[in-house]
C-alpha cells in the first residue's frame, strides 16, 4: 500500500469514527451512519490495497 493511499484509509477511518461518536452523543443517527459509512471506504480501500499486494 503507498504512503498515500494508506493516509487516505486512515483519515477516512478516523474521521468516520469521529463522525459516528458525534453522531451517537448526539442523538444524530444521520451523522452515526454516515460516520459509519466513511469508516468502511476507508476499510475497503485498505483490503482493495491489500489485494494489490496479494495479502
Amino acid at each position: 500500500m503507498s504512503a498515500t493511499e494508506k493516509g487516505r484509509s486512515q483519515a477516512e477511518m478516523v474521521k468516520g469514527k469521529a463522525k459516528e461518536t458525534t453522531g451517537k452523543a448526539t442523538g444524530n443517527d444521520r451523522m452515526k451512519n454516515e460516520g459509519r459509512a466513511e469508516m468502511a471506504k476507508g476499510r475497503l480501500r485498505q483490503g482493495k490495497e491489500d489485494l494489490k499486494k496479494g495479502r
